[in-house]
């Protein structure tokens, strides 16, 4: 009966189903799909995060402080 089988429909015999294959293949692009959006979620939020930090840096800048010197009466002395 099995050589019979083998000869008629060779593919009959599977342990896996092809229902089975596009379940999992499905499954797995669900799966890369959302690591995906949530990747480029996160570029996003990196992305706005670095343009504040450079507003504030900017800002930081700008409000330089002049250099004072504060050596002047330390006992090592102040003749610089």
């Amino acid at each position: 009966m099995l050589p019979n089988l083998l000869t008629y429909a060779p593919f009959t015999i599977s342990l896996i189903s092809q229902s089975d294959i596009v379940t999992v293949l499905i499954i797995v692009v669900i799966f890369f799909s959302v690591l995906l959006v949530l990747g480029v979620r996160k570029s996003y939020l990196l992305k706005k995060e670095n343009e504040q930090l450079d507003k504030i840096s900017e800002e930081l800048a700008k409000q330089e402080e002049k250099y004072k010197d504060f050596t002047e009466g330390h006992m090592y002395g102040g003749d610089n």
